[in-house]
């Protein structure tokens, strides 16, 4: 005898599950039979950090790389057909990768599914510029960038203009051809100033998920900010 049907769920969103929103719409994949969530990453602790989130007693697993990655793959997949058909109502589809477009997110947890977005996809750097001379002189200028990107150009608008509505900053939206036979990519790219606004916003505070080493990165920066200025790194 069939399983009988389980009735849809409406699950309760908050910050923690606003966070794994962005990690599943940037790294995550919904299996096409309807029941099965997988996640992917490269940075272990990231996925422990989903399983904690999730309550999840599935196991972390290598995966296999695509050939461009340097680091080795991990992943977690679990089922959970309730969810599954609740995230597809919020936005989140099977092969997104070009077609997803808004993502149904309150505005009050945006920040905290912009975090996850920024763990899954989006990279936080600095470097010192030293070319800078004037009248023999070099100066030292610290550049910041924060960059979000995806595949997909609906997506990619859409959270553009999220964060010029909720973010403090929202940045440069760029669109790159594709190289070396992969596919074209979308990025928002926001720099210096802008970026202390962002990260002092999106780690509002102690113990959020987030992928260690990006908070790291932001702690670093912000614990040089004074007076709303960056002191030398």
């Amino acid at each position: 005898m069939p399983k009988a049907k389980l009735p849809f769920k409406e699950f309760t969103l908050d910050p923690e599950l606003a966070y794994i929103i962005g990690l599943l719409v940037t790294d995550g994949n919904l299996s096409k039979y309807g029941r099965h969530i997988t996640m992917r990453s490269s940075d272990k602790d990231l996925l422990e950090t989903f399983g904690s989130c999730l309550n999840l007693k599935s196991k972390i697993a290598r995966s296999h790389n695509d050939g461009y990655a340097k680091r080795p793959s991990y992943r977690i997949q679990f089922s959970n057909v309730q969810l599954y058909n609740w995230l597809v109502t919020i936005g989140v589809t099977p092969a997104k990768t070009h077609s997803i477009g808004a993502i149904r997110i309150p505005k009050e947890l945006f920040r905290d599914f912009l975090r996850g977005h920024l763990d899954g996809d989006g990279s936080i750097f600095f470097y010192r510029d030293t070319y800078n001379v004037y009248k023999g002189k070099r100066y030292i200028n610290t550049r910041i960038y924060t960059k979000f990107i995806s595949a997909s150009e609906k997506h990619i608008k859409w959270l553009h203009e999220m964060m010029g509505k909720h973010a403090p900053a929202h940045g440069a939206l760029i669109g790159k051809k594709p190289v070396g036979g992969r596919c074209g990519m979308w990025e928002i790219k926001i720099a210096k100033y802008e970026s202390l606004k962002l990260l002092r916003w999106l780690y509002y505070k102690k113990g959020l998920p987030a992928l260690a080493r990006k908070r790291k990165i932001a702690e670093y920066l912000l614990s040089h900010v004074r007076n709303n200025k960056l002191i030398r790194i």
